[in-house]
C-alpha cells in the first residue's frame, strides 16, 4: 500500500497540477535572489531594494479578495492557466530589458507588483480547484504536499540556483530562467482534463448577482463561522507578533549573541523552512486527527512559544534547534487549517474565503516589521522575543475557548468520510 502522501499521485490531475506548482514556485525562488542582485547591479541598495519588495507585497494586498472572488465566478483552471501566462510574459520582458541594459528600477517594481497580484489570483483557485480533483480524504495529504514542495523549491533550490546562475552569468540570465519555469508551468497545466465539474461555481448552478454580494456573503459567513472567524483573529495578532522580530530583530540577535554574519543567519532561517517541510511532510503521512481545531490551534500557538527562548540562546546549534521547531509546528499546523477550508467551507464560496485567509496573513506584516525596529532600539532583544513568543499559546488558548473548538471538532468529525460543510 502507498504511503498516505501519495495517496494524491493515483488522480491524473493532481499529478498535472503538482507538476506545475513546483515548477512554478521553483521560479518564484529564482525571483527572490535575481530581483535582489539586479537592484544592486543598477547601483541600488537597501532603500531601492525595499521599494522594489514592498511593490511585490502590494500587488498581493490590493489583489487578494480579488482573486477570491474570481475563484468562485470563474474558472479555476484558467486563472491558473492565465496567472502563469501573465508571469511569462512579466519575467520574458524583464530578462529582454536586463540582457540589452535597457532595464530601469520602475520595471522591476511593475514585475514584482503583477508577480505579487498574480499570487493574489492563483492561490485562491488552487484551493478551490484542489477539492474538485480530489476526493476529501486525500486533501491532508495533498496540503502537506504543497507544504513540503514551497520551503524544499521556494525558499532553498530556487534561490540557491538562482545564486549559482547570478555568480557565474548575471541576474538577467537568472530572469530568463524563471520565465522558462512559468513557460513550462503553461505546458504542463494545458494537460490538465477539461472537466466541466471544475467549473462549477454554485450549489444550485444559479449565478450570484453581483461581486458585492459575493464579497458580503464571505465576510459574514466568516463572521457568523466561530471557528474560522478565531481562527484568522489570532493569526492576525500572532503573525504581527512573530514576523517583525524574526525578519529585523533575529539578523542581529545573531550577530550580537553569536557573533555570527549573514551566512549564520542564512543558515539559521534555512532551519525554519527545512522544519515546515518536514513537519508537513509528516502531517501529510497521517491521517487528520479527531480533534483536528485542537491540534491546529496549539501547534500554532505552543509552537510559536520557543521563540521566547531566543534572545537567550548563545550557540549556533541551539538557535537552529528552535527556528526549525518553531517553522515544523508552523508547517503542520497550517497543513491541517488548508485541508480545514477545503473540507468545511462550502464549495461556492471557498475561493473567497481563502482570499480572505491571505488577506489576514499579510494585513500586518509591514506594520510588524517596521516597528520592530525603532521596538529594538528601545527595548533589550530578549525581551522582545519574549514577549513574542508568549503571547502566541495566550492567543491560541483564548481562541479555543471563545470558538468552543473541543465541541465544534467533535461535532464536526472529520477524520472518516467527508462530512457536509457548515
Amino acid at each position: 500500500m502507498a504511503p498516505r502522501a501519495l495517496l494524491p499521485f493515483a488522480h491524473r490531475d493532481y499529478r498535472v497540477l503538482a507538476v506545475a506548482l513546483a515548477i512554478s514556485v521553483f521560479g518564484q525562488g529564482l525571483w527572490a535572489v535575481a530581483m535582489v542582485y539586479q537592484v544592486k547591479e543598477l547601483g541600488g541598495g537597501p532603500l531601492e531594494l525595499s521599494f522594489v519588495a514592498t511593490a511585490t507585497s502590494v500587488g498581493m494586498i490590493v489583489f487578494v479578495l480579488a482573486g477570491g472572488i474570481a475563484a468562485d465566478r470563474f474558472s479555476c483552471r484558467r486563472i491558473i492557466l492565465w496567472v502563469e501566462a501573465a508571469s511569462l510574459a512579466t519575467a520574458a520582458t524583464t530578462a529582454v530589458l536586463a540582457a540589452t541594459g535597457m532595464i530601469q528600477l520602475w520595471h522591476l517594481a511593475a514585475a514584482g507588483f503583477i508577480i505579487g497580484a498574480g499570487a493574489a489570483f492563483f492561490y485562491p483557485a488552487y484551493s478551490a480547484l484542489l477539492p474538485r480533483i480530489l476526493p476529501a480524504d486525500h486533501l491532508l495529504a495533498a496540503n502537506g504536499v504543497e507544504g513540503t514542495m514551497r520551503p524544499v523549491l521556494q525558499m532553498a533550490a530556487g534561490p540557491a540556483a538562482a545564486g549559482m546562475i547570478v555568480a557565474s552569468f548575471s541576474p538577467a540570465h537568472a530572469i530568463a530562467v524563471m520565465a522558462g519555469c512559468h513557460l513550462a508551468a503553461v505546458l504542463v497545466l494545458n494537460l490538465l482534463s477539461n472537466d466541466a465539474h471544475y467549473d462549477e461555481h454554485s450549489e444550485d448552478g444559479a449565478k450570484r448577482p453581483s461581486v458585492l454580494a459575493d464579497l458580503r456573503e464571505g465576510f459574514v459567513y466568516t463572521l457568523k463561522t466561530p471557528w474560522l472567524l478565531w481562527t484568522l483573529l489570532f493569526a492576525v495578532v500572532a503573525v504581527f507578533a512573530f514576523i517583525g522580530p524574526v525578519e529585523v530583530l533575529l539578523p542581529f540577535a545573531v550577530e550580537e549573541q553569536l557573533g555570527g554574519d549573514a551566512g549564520t543567519f542564512g543558515l539559521i532561517l534555512a532551519s525554519f523552512g527545512i522544519g515546515g517541510a518536514v513537519g508537513s511532510f509528516a502531517v501529510a503521512s497521517m491521517r487528520l486527527p479527531r480533534r483536528y481545531l485542537t491540534w491546529m490551534i496549539m501547534l500554532w500557538g505552543f509552537g510559536g512559544l520557543p521563540l521566547a527562548a531566543v534572545g537567550w540562546l548563545f550557540d549556533f546549534w541551539s538557535m537552529t534547534v528552535v527556528l526549525f521547531v518553531i517553522g515544523a509546528t508552523g508547517g503542520m499546523g497550517q497543513v491541517i487549517w488548508g485541508t480545514l477550508l477545503q473540507r468545511r467551507v462550502p464549495q461556492h464560496m471557498l475561493g473567497r474565503i481563502s482570499s480572505l485567509d491571505f488577506f489576514v496573513s499579510l494585513l500586518l506584516m509591514p506594520l510588524s516589521m517596521a516597528v520592530a525596529g525603532p521596538l529594538g532600539t528601545v527595548f533589550p532583544l530578549w525581551a522582545i522575543f519574549l514577549v513574542a513568543g508568549a503571547v502566541q499559546p495566550l492567543l491560541g488558548v483564548i481562541a479555543w475557548f471563545a470558538a468552543r473548538m473541543y465541541r465544534d471538532e467533535i461535532e464536526h468529525p472529520l477524520d472518516t468520510e467527508p462530512a457536509k460543510a457548515h
